[in-house]
């Protein structure tokens, strides 16, 4: 963000004040017609002459940048005084009639425009003194409507400034708009009301009330006790923005201060009553909508990247949080955006570029109203209406104005896209402002509502992270009832949280940390609940909590592609002669791919079998880099067997594999071998890669490593049935590709035997099925939902599929795949399933891998028992995206239903 501004700053004039006004004051060579009026305005009143220096460079200011001043020197020459006199409030207090009104506004207006243009007054004060300015012409107006209406003491009238006028940051030429509120006769109160919107209209600008309840078909003036209401019962959410600027500035002062008390407290909790941003976002997109596209490009009021982007973000941000947060509720933009700033809701460059830009606009805004006193906010497309406007905000040239203007607008715009579509945002405002402003009894009363076990410890939790005034706790303040909300949603409420206090005590005193967890997009609801889900996913970030920087992009959760990974991890093994080095360092890449896989899986990014394939992806790549590790000569190929083989890969599985050397490297083939599988299940922080070489010929017993002769061999003369079987899955993952290429060879001829299968052989199958069913079933197990050998689980699935393939893969060449779901689609269209046999199959495997992943995202370790009841159901069904109004009883019956129709196909395949 730094570095963005700087580039902005960087690539453009600064837009300083003394620049601005050094050429309006006499830093550019001054037009003849200045200098001619001057001479003029001396022959009128010769104690100009004498007037002193500071004198004249005020006059010259305003002569140089407004005709219409100008013309007014030269009806009313004597007005010249009024460039150094502020005593206008006298004037005003004493003008008889709108004429007087009209004469002692211009000579207050040329006293602002002076100090303006001659850098006196900065900006901030111009437009304090501008307001100040309204606000005394209002009661000059009030006063004289008074006099002139019978009866008028018989209504008590309050005028309540609103818009920039009310927020004290009025610009030279805009409508000053007003509520009016009153007591007594409301029809003379109506009628004063109507005189000195006249008054005020001749003499200086329209009075717009317009903002009043119901607008422009509401009565003018009413009663304090109809003001409120209407604010009650049917006010819309515009009208409470509306209200943040509103403020008593003539009339009746003790009857605008109940005003204000009755109405002010309304606005801080207009978020409570519906869609508060959603209306408010809908309203910026209007106003665009409705503006002519050439007007949306040179616009610097309305258009995109105008001051209305900013003055709408400000005012949502402030609605929001501002009811909790009462520093936020100044009704000056700039002093409602430098409290944003300090209370950590904007981060300090986005706050600083805002205001620099919102200075900025602001001026142009003054320069061009000043030139003629006309009410206008865009850009001229007049090439020397372009230079003059460049002139005056000190540029030499046109371009070089209209570069500093878009590069503003493009920040404004980046910006306001930032904090008003910001997620977080939405999220508070959903948050009750009950919920915002709690004693510690009471957020202990509410937690315990929200679910929490032991909300007594919740509560010191809370305590720990926003104890203290700085702006870390600030932020966290804005964050926890968001993340309480989403931690209430989980099963249990209490982890989430403690884990959400572990990586805060972790992160913070990083400085980007609570900072992106504010502005990241969805990074903070995310990661409430990914930590409220999924102990797996939270014991990944307790290693590495700088990794959930990946949750503010869907593109950063996208798994990467083989290639990305294998060239990844080939330059991590560059980096480190050390070989254990080395490897820690892949298992810490591997850790932060875990982890990204995970989180898009539990967000509903990806599904199934793009974890399948994005898990295998990963073990291939950390294998074929630790194997330039302990076999640099390449002496070996890894052949990926069983999950790995298929690519379905979950995240508590082994890496199955078989080891293959040429003949004669058996022995130094072994030793990187064993080396290889040492170094991945080491005890280390990261999660150990197991490497499982237990499909090899004759199992735990047979030799770690053989050649591809001995394979051959091997399989020829004593290979069983079931090793074809596992064979099925065989797919080359690391090492010596051609030495793969060939046992892949190999293995076709074994697994798609031509013939397929005897009798005795199919016979053998089902046998051995059996046995696994029975024998292989934890004891006390539940058949129904035990997710790999429970009934139409993962093994009826696969075995069935595999029975196929060894029969039929001979003949039909689409079979041959290592996929399940592949085969299950091949089978269907060469007519061994019927379409609803080969749905029901698919439906079931995926369902069940599925819920296979999310028992181990849930609970941190593998588990192939599938809950019936209670928090760990509950659990699952979040992990897999169910409603979460959703009874879990239902997700157990569809998951029932599914199995137990996959059970009944794979019947109809094993033993038909």
């Amino acid at each position: 963000m730094a570095s963005r501004r700087r580039t902005l700053r960087d690539a453009r004039p600064r837009p300083d004040r003394d620049r601005h006004t050094a050429a309006a004051a006499g830093g550019l060579t001054m037009p003849a017609a200045v200098d001619a009026q001057l001479e003029r305005l001396t022959a009128a009143d010769p104690e100009l002459a004498a007037a002193g220096a500071q004198a004249h460079d005020r006059l010259r200011a305003v002569l140089t940048a407004s005709t219409a001043l100008a013309d007014h020197l030269t009806l009313h020459p004597e007005q010249w005084r009024r460039v150094g006199d502020d005593g206008y409030p006298e004037a005003l207090a004493e003008a008889a009639d709108e004429h007087e009104v009209r004469l002692a506004y211009r000579g207050g207006l040329l006293r602002v425009a002076a100090a303006d243009l001659t850098g006196e007054w900065d900006f901030a004060q111009v437009t304090a003194e501008l307001s100040a300015l309204a606000e005394h012409t209002l009661r000059a107006g009030l006063r004289i409507a008074r006099e002139e209406t019978p009866d008028a003491e018989t209504a008590t009238l309050a005028v309540i400034a609103m818009g920039k006028c009310g927020g004290r940051e009025l610009n030279y030429v805009s409508d000053v708009d007003v509520v009016f509120v009153a007591e007594g006769d409301l029809d003379v109160a109506t009628r004063v009301a109507a005189r000195l919107m006249a008054v005020c209209g001749h003499a200086a600008w329209p009075v717009d009330a317009g903002l009043r309840p119901e607008g422009r078909n509401g009565p003018l003036v009413r009663t304090l006790a109809s003001h409120v209401a209407y604010y009650k019962k049917w006010a819309r959410t515009w009208e409470f923005q509306a209200l943040i600027k509103a403020r008593p500035v003539a009339g009746d002062a003790e009857l605008g201060a109940r005003w204000l008390d009755e109405l002010r407290p309304l606005v801080w909790t207009a978020a409570d009553r519906g869609e508060v941003v959603g209306e408010v976002r809908a309203m910026r997109r209007r106003v665009i909508a409705h503006l002519p596209k050439a007007d949306a490009e040179k616009e610097i009021k309305l258009g995109r990247g105008g001051l209305r982007d900013i003055e709408f973000a400000v005012q949502l941000l402030q609605l929001v949080h501002g009811r909790s947060d009462t520093t936020l509720r100044d009704p000056s933009t700039l002093k409602a955006l430098a409290a944003l700033t300090t209370g950590g809701y904007i981060n300090r460059e986005d706050g600083g570029t805002l205001a620099e830009a919102y200075r900025f606009l602001r001026t142009v805004e003054h320069r061009l109203q000043l030139q003629r006193l006309r009410r206008t906010h865009r850009i001229p497309d007049d090439p020397e209406a372009v230079s003059w406007l460049a002139r005056v905000m000190g540029h030499r040239t046109g371009e070089q104005f209209l570069t500093e203007w878009r590069g503003y607008a493009r920040e404004v715009r980046r910006l306001h896209e930032k904090l008003f579509y910001r997620p977080l945002l939405e999220a508070v405002a959903k948050v009750p402002t009950s919920a915002l402003r709690l004693t510690p009894k009471a957020a202990e009363e509410r937690l315990t509502v929200l679910g929490f076990a032991d909300p007594a410890g919740a509560l010191r939790h809370i305590e720990a992270l926003i104890s203290g005034v700085n702006r870390t706790t600030a932020i966290q303040r804005q964050l926890l009832p968001v993340l309480l909300g989403e931690f209430a949603d989980a099963p249990e409420p209490d982890r989430g949280l403690l884990a959400y206090r572990q990586i805060s005590d972790a992160l913070g005193r990083t400085p980007w940390y609570l900072g992106l967890m504010r502005d990241g997009g969805p990074i903070a609801q995310r990661l409430a609940f990914l930590l409220g889900t999924s102990r797996y996913v939270t014991e990944l970030l307790a290693r590495d909590p700088a990794a959930l920087r990946m949750l503010a992009d869907d593109r950063d959760l996208a798994p990467r592609d083989p290639r990305t990974l294998t060239e990844g991890m080939s330059a991590a093994v560059a980096r480190h002669e050390d070989p254990a080095a080395a490897v820690a360092a892949l298992r810490a890449m591997r850790r932060r791919e875990l982890l990204r896989v995970a989180s898009a899986d539990l967000l509903g990014l990806i599904g199934i079998e793009e974890v399948g394939t994005a898990l295998s992806a990963l073990t291939d790549a950390v294998l074929a880099a630790t194997l330039s590790i302990v076999d640099p000569g390449g002496r070996l190929a890894v052949i990926g067997m069983g999950r790995l083989g298929g690519a379905e890969t979950g995240y508590g599985s082994d890496a199955d594999v078989l080891f293959v050397c040429a003949d004669g490297d058996e022995t130094a083939a072994t030793e990187c071998a064993e080396r290889l599988r040492a170094l991945l299940s080491a005890p280390a922080p990261d999660p150990p890669l197991d490497i499982d070489a237990g499909l090899r010929p004759e199992g735990r017993q047979g030799p770690l490593v053989r050649s591809l002769s001995a394979y051959r061999t091997y399989y020829a003369r004593w290979s069983r049935v079931w090793e074809a079987q596992a064979l099925l899955r065989a797919r080359f993952v690391a090492g010596d590709a051609g030495l793969g290429a060939e046992f892949i060879a190999m293995a076709d001829r074994i697994r798609y035997p031509a013939g397929g299968l005897t009798d005795a052989q199919v016979t053998e199958i089902r046998r051995l099925k059996v046995r696994v069913d029975t024998e292989r079933m934890p004891r006390g197990a539940d058949p129904s939902t035990h997710t790999k050998l429970g009934r139409g689980g993962l093994s009826d699935v696969e075995w069935s599929m595999q029975l196929l393939q060894l029969r039929h893969a001979d003949k039909v060449e689409s079979l041959r795949t290592t996929g399940t779901l592949e085969a299950i689609s091949a089978a269907a269209d060469a007519l061994l399933l019927t379409p609803a046999d080969a749905e029901a199959l698919g439906l079931a495997w995926r369902l069940v891998s599925r819920v296979r992943g999310a028992l181990m995202l849930v609970r941190g370790r593998p588990s192939d028992q599938l809950p019936i009841r209670g928090v760990a159901l509950a659990g699952v069904t979040r992990a897999l995206g169910r409603p979460l109004d959703e009874d879990p009883g239902a997700f157990l019956d569809e998951y029932l239903r599914t199995t137990r129709h996959s059970h009944a196909v794979a019947e109809t395949v094993l033993y038909d």
